[in-house]
């Protein structure tokens, strides 16, 4: 049987992964309030399911996810599509020397190019190629696409107040 599966013993078949865990952990540990893992449990999950889903859609367009990052940071920068290195650092979740491999990965497929910034000769800044604008506004585009039909079974009220949701929740953290 499946991992996630919920037809087991005392299950909900219409429930997902974690309204098992919650029923696994009432009747081990009836001690605990796991009621939080209601909204955890879930965010970890549909993370798992959406990364995965990026990460496949990705593939087809030749990108890690972590370059799609990097690509969308520039171009969404705006015109001449450029930052520095720490300007990156700080719009994407990578450490420093995962954020220098990933760009040396895109300057060897032609993707970006770095120069010595204007203010700053020690640093390298990062500017988009056409090429690179050509492929990110095509992967961005299939991105978003994407993240509609990932949202597609609730309605406008619904997603607007889940956004709102999710926002407060992040600040809180």
């Amino acid at each position: 049987m499946p991992e996630d599966s919920i037809g087991r013993e005392g299950g909900d078949p219409s429930g997902d992964i974690v309204d098992q865990l919650l029923l696994d952990w009432r009747r081990e540990r009836p001690d605990l309030d796991a009621s939080a893992m209601a909204v955890v449990g879930r965010v970890l999950h549909l993370g798992h399911l959406l990364e995965s889903e990026v990460s496949k859609s990705l593939h087809a367009v030749g990108l890690s996810y972590t370059e799609l990052d990097v690509l969308a940071t520039l171009r969404r920068s705006g015109a001449p599509y450029r930052l520095s290195p720490t300007t990156l650092l700080q719009s994407v979740l990578l450490t420093s020397g995962a954020m220098t491999a990933c760009l040396n990965r895109l300057e060897a497929r032609g993707l970006i190019e770095r120069s010595h910034g204007t203010s700053d000769r020690r640093s390298l800044s990062a500017e988009l190629t056409a090429k690179g604008v050509r492929l990110i506004d095509g992967a961005i585009a299939l991105r978003f696409e994407q993240a509609k039909q990932s949202v597609s079974g609730l309605s406008e009220n619904e997603c607007a107040e889940l956004a709102g949701l999710l926002r407060k929740l992040r600040l809180q953290l």
